[in-house]
């Protein structure tokens, strides 16, 4: 029986990249992918749930407040 195990274990997201890139480059990506990802505190209700939406827009999941920032964080 064939057990699928993760291949991005050590390397995290940068996995789907293969040996392609270098590992330089990879650990940049991974720095600001894990920002980019994680949950930001909003600035109306201070919970801990503005989302990303698309590069510059971030949305708050609580309120349902729409905010212009940076493209990877916000603001």
């Amino acid at each position: 029986m064939l057990v699928h195990m993760p291949r991005t274990r050590k390397v995290g997201a940068s996995g789907k990249y293969g040996v392609r890139y270098g590992k330089r480059i990879k650990d940049r990506w991974i720095a600001v992918h894990v920002v980019q990802k994680q949950r930001h505190k909003c600035p109306r209700c201070m919970k801990p749930s503005l989302r990303r939406e698309s590069a510059g827009i971030w949305s708050c999941r609580k309120c349902g407040l729409k905010v212009a920032g940076k493209a990877y964080k916000p603001s």
